[in-house]
């Protein structure tokens, strides 16, 4: 059965039919179908060891996935983003961006050359961590206007240099176990009105670092992930 249960053609104010018969339906066929959807964009930003950060303006969601930018010596895979074409959002998809996420991840390289997944438990390493959440800001770009959004420690998990740490102890070495991140707080979230990237639209995200921003640490590198969070609406064209 289609239509609403109880209307009757006749009731509903429509042209009557015979008992029984099919509720009135149009034949034309609908133009464009929308799909709607919640998704994530992220994109990263790599900071090798000793690499001077103070006064710096870096750029991220510019690079798509499979080229090389934005820091890196190789070509970004997924876990660094999911861009298909770097600063732009596709034709026929449109995004609202309504929360913004920032993580930090460190290398115990000094570049771009193996792994992301040292953990942030010794005091360089916190101290590159809460170089990037306590001097950097987040900066939407929009080729010619930019609008600050936060300090970083506002941004994704913020709040500071967040987790835990414990120190064996015994016959052999002391060791640190465990992790830092930024991680103590809520993603920055816009509460009434998010940011409208139409389809065809350009942008980036500035991570801007102030003055007083330390060189990255003698112990590694640094990745910067900042990802938005949203809806997307996509519009399908019917012949």
């Amino acid at each position: 059965m289609y239509g609403v249960p109880g209307i009757s053609a006749f009731s509903a104010g429509l042209p009557s039919l015979a008992a029984g018969g099919p509720p009135p339906v149009s034949f034309d066929l609908p133009k464009n179908v929308y799909r709607f959807g919640e998704q994530t964009l992220w994109s990263t930003l790599f900071l090798a060891q000793g690499v001077a950060v103070a006064n710096g303006v870096n750029r991220v969601f510019t690079t798509p996935l499979g080229q090389q930018g934005q820091g890196f010596g190789a070509a970004l895979s997924v876990a660094e983003t999911n861009l298909k074409e770097g600063g732009r959002i596709p034709s026929g998809i449109a995004f609202d961006a309504f929360g913004i996420s920032v993580s930090v991840a460190h290398s115990a390289l000094a570049g771009d050359t193996g792994p992301i997944a040292t953990p942030i438990d010794t005091a360089v390493n916190i101290g590159d961590l809460n170089n990037v959440i306590t001097n950097s800001v987040i900066t939407w770009d929009f080729t010619q206007t930019q609008v600050d959004v936060c300090p970083t420690n506002l941004a994704g998990a913020g709040g500071g240099v967040f987790g835990a740490l414990a120190a064996t102890s015994g016959a052999a070495a002391a060791q640190q176990i465990g992790s830092m991140q930024n991680g103590n707080g809520s993603v920055w979230l816009y509460r009434k009105h998010p940011v409208a990237l139409p389809g065809n639209s350009t942008f980036s995200i500035l991570i801007r670092f102030g003055s007083r921003a330390p060189a990255i640490g003698a112990s590694g590198s640094v990745a910067v992930r900042v990802v938005l969070l949203g809806y997307y609406k996509n519009v399908i064209e019917v012949a």
